[in-house]
């Protein structure tokens, strides 16, 4: 028997919350906030998306996500990410991934995901979280649209991610 009678070390739980996040929405933020309160660490992870044509390049995004997540609760950071999220959660050590689920057609979309998920890394949970109810409407994609029919997206994401969608005076 052993006479060692301290506790296991305690690993952190550290969840990743992945996406491309074109733009960051307030659905996300609150998704990322609510992880933030359930886990040690949450990651933020944006994708590169080569196979995607995005509104914002990857530092833009990556920007719009560290300021929101420096009002986060808990220790949340942002990191680019690039191939499969599971080979990602490995190399960060991660336990879990989060997705926000707004509705039906999310939930399918994303239980599909998350039994593949589990077929490539059984060790990491895939946790659904759904945002607040006013925000479940809310998808970047609509936002983008929105924004570039010059309607207001201010009740949808954040200050800086607004002033970023604000298309650029012409030029005379």
């Amino acid at each position: 028997m052993s006479s060692d009678l301290s506790p296991p070390s305690k690993q952190p739980r550290v969840a990743v919350y992945s996406g491309t996040f074109d733009p960051l929405t307030l659905g996300h933020e609150d998704v990322a906030r609510r992880a933030a309160l359930l886990f040690d660490e949450v990651i933020i992870a944006v994708a590169i998306a080569h196979h995607k044509k995005t509104r914002f390049v990857l530092q833009q995004r990556l920007d719009m996500a560290a300021e929101a997540a420096s009002r986060m609760p808990g220790q949340v950071r942002v990191l680019p990410f690039d191939g499969l999220i599971m080979d990602f959660c490995r190399q960060q050590g991660a336990c879990a991934v989060v997705r926000g689920i707004r509705n039906l057609t999310d939930f399918d979309y994303e239980a599909q995901m998350a039994a593949m998920n589990r077929k490539l890394n059984p060790a990491v949970e895939t946790v659904f979280l759904l945002p607040q109810a006013e925000l479940q409407c809310i998808s970047s994609t609509l936002v983008r649209e929105i924004s570039q029919l010059g309607g207001d997206v201010s009740q949808m994401v954040n200050a800086q991610v607004a002033a970023s969608l604000k298309p650029a005076p012409l030029q005379a």
